[in-house]
């Protein structure tokens, strides 16, 4: 197991850097109210599991009906382009989007994104709330269905053929740096592009003071571990960031495919290391680097990197769509994860332990393993 699972013990300790205040973090919830379709996706328990497991508590935030797209990206997308946008034509980060959306039009701005799946129909999402025109760029490895989800939110879709998620980065930087009037939104970073990759992180902590809450409403108990799946990591940016700043502060567990654990490889270089990924039904997970900005955080805060092969994860989706869970390939990965972490006696789970699991889309078409 030991060459699946990577283990930092320090992490136990660690403290992230002072985050944006309060008044920060309601400004951004409270965005994410005045969109269409808002409402906080639900966290649901999941008993049988915990018999299995023979732990306390374990909760999965479903995030398949999230702004009625089946993915949370649209946390992360629709507050960085509203920051990005708003800077650009100098309005404060509280205008309405409306005002921003109309003001974007005038200036004949455009966004550009790369995506292997959700991100890249996320940006395409906010871009018809908005009303401006986007283009994404996707691996030649896309699903058919993927691409055809982009372009049905309006944005004009285009194929690296052969080509990898980090080809297709590349692509898209190059348009948007050498193009007047196109905005490059991302959720990875790299030099000289942090600012964006930084909002797309402020974004997700929406979902995370929801957990918070519901959390509270079903016990009296700390989260004392969580799960979340990782592509380019400004999920688990985010994911770490909040839960070791609290006291007690909580154990945070990675996952990835098995084809594509570029988090992993770079915690065992102790450097960022960008990988030659393979093909994965969990498509959004298909990265082969990690956010410069999302990588001293996930270095000192990650308490356990673990990989998971299609089969498992195509399991953990079988059994919680048995269990009223509509998850996806990527959102079944923390509870494989788990399940693998614990047999292995990699986690010590006992009867006060309260698990959370993140699943961070919705069920889609894959090619079963």
């Amino acid at each position: 197991m030991s060459h699946q699972t990577y283990t930092n013990p320090s992490a136990e300790t660690y403290r992230p850097p002072p985050q944006p205040s309060k008044s920060s973090a309601e400004l951004v919830s409270a965005f994410h109210a005045s969109l269409p379709s808002y409402d906080p996706t639900p966290l649901i328990p999941l008993p049988t599991l915990s018999k299995d497991l023979q732990t306390g508590s374990i909760f999965i935030k479903d995030e398949s009906t999230r702004l009625s797209l089946p993915s949370f990206k649209i946390l992360g997308a629709s507050w960085a382009t509203h920051r990005a946008l708003a800077q650009i034509l100098n309005l404060p980060a509280s205008t309405s989007i409306q005002k921003v959306g109309t003001a974007a039009r005038e200036k004949g701005l455009r966004l550009v994104a790369c995506s292997a799946g959700n991100w890249g129909r996320a940006v395409a999402r906010m871009a018809k709330i908005l009303g401006v025109k986007a283009r994404v760029w996707v691996p030649g490895h896309c699903h058919p269905e993927t691409v055809a989800n982009i372009a049905g939110e309006g944005a004009e879709v285009c194929v690296v053929e052969d080509g990898s998620y980090d080809d297709s980065i590349a692509i898209a930087r190059k348009e948007a740096e050498e193009t007047e009037g196109e905005v490059l939104v991302m959720d990875t970073s790299w030099e000289a592009y942090e600012e964006i990759p930084g909002w797309v992180v402020e974004g997700y902590g929406t979902m995370l003071r929801e957990v918070d809450e519901q959390v509270r409403a079903f016990t009296e108990r700390k989260v004392s571990h969580v799960v979340a799946s990782v592509g380019v990591g400004s999920w688990a940016h985010a994911v770490v960031l909040h839960y070791k700043s609290k006291v007690p502060n909580a154990k945070v567990v990675t996952v990835e495919p098995d084809t594509a654990a570029c988090l992993k490889s770079s915690l065992e270089a102790g450097k960022i290391v960008t990988i030659r990924t393979g093909d994965t039904i969990m498509a959004g997970m298909n990265c082969g680097t990690v956010s410069k900005i999302a990588w001293p955080v996930l270095k000192d805060g990650v308490d356990v990197a673990a990989m998971v092969t299609d089969i498992e994860s195509h399991q953990a989706v079988q059994y919680l769509r048995e269990n009223g869970v509509n998850a996806g390939p990527c959102g079944a990965a923390p509870l494989a994860a788990l399940r693998k972490l614990v047999k292995a006696g990699v986690l010590s789970l006992g009867p006060d332990s309260v698990i959370v699991l993140f699943s961070t889309e919705g069920m889609r078409e894959y090619p079963i393993p």
